[in-house]
């Protein structure tokens, strides 16, 4: 832009601000917009407000708090809760005691590991019981549909393919937290087992286990002679370096005691 568009464009805009200034004196002060103000309560309203807010407080015991906690909960495949009312929890508690005694967790971050593979088998346990818990409610929901066919086992497979229509959202759902759980239960069995790899090639190392000395097939340790120097005079012929009795007595001084 040139100095001179600009100019203009400052003019004018201080010109249409100076209209709005007098048109806003010009106006009477019964058209200007009316100041909003909060309506006054009474004091009966305001005591039958107090009143009914007592009764919405919520459930005041912690047995009603636990319970009103999973109002939301319909299928326990998501979310921190693992346990459903209907589960039993003693079978749980066996369920975990069983995992820990087949992975044997050493620490922390082992032990959150081996709990959350048992809470995800005990969640894929759930699904195929939600599956059969869906068509059998389709069974009743439906059991007087399909009355014309003649053939039973037509009629009851007609009511299972209505039932996987109605109820497909639900079904698809049920296989797609069954494959979120899987894949979730294969990444932490790798993690788990990482780590007690790990765990255990160092107990390994502390206890001496881990020789750094190379060792021959029958546990003794090899042996290599060294090598002679290039300006080193030649041997007389069929004498060699060690012999055959120099080395028996070399490798039986290296042998671990146990061996000997």
């Amino acid at each position: 832009m040139t100095p001179r568009s600009i100019r203009r464009a400052a003019e004018r805009k201080a010109l249409k601000l100076a209209r709005k200034a007098a048109r806003e004196q010009q106006q009477p002060f019964s058209e200007q917009p009316p100041v909003e103000t909060t309506p006054e309560i009474s004091a009966a309203r305001l005591a039958a407000n107090r009143a009914n807010a007592l009764l919405s407080t919520g459930p005041r015991t912690e047995e009603g708090r636990c319970t009103s906690s999973l109002n939301a909960i319909k299928t326990g495949l998501t979310g921190i809760t693992v346990l459903l009312p209907t589960d039993d929890a003693a079978e749980y508690q066996r369920h975990i005691a069983a995992y820990e005694e087949e992975f044997q967790p050493v620490g922390l971050e082992e032990s959150e590991l081996v709990q959350s593979l048992a809470d995800i088998a005990w969640r894929l346990r759930r699904i195929p019981a939600l599956e059969m818990a869906i068509y059998a409610q389709g069974r009743i929901e439906f059991a007087d549909m399909f009355e014309d066919q003649q053939d039973p086992a037509v009629r009851r497979s007609l009511i299972e393919l209505h039932t996987h229509l109605i109820y497909e959202k639900q079904l698809r759902n049920l296989q797609l937290q069954e494959s979120r759980l899987v894949r979730r239960r294969e990444k932490e069995t790798a993690a788990l087992r990482r780590l007690q790899e790990d765990r255990k090639q160092r107990e390994r190392e502390q206890n001496g286990f881990e020789f750094s000395n190379p060792r021959s097939k029958a546990g003794m340790p090899t042996f290599t002679p060294p090598a002679r120097p290039e300006n080193a005079p030649p041997l007389a012929a069929g004498v060699d370096a060690f012999d055959a009795q120099t080395r028996t007595a070399l490798a039986m001084s290296l042998a671990p005691s146990s061996l000997l």
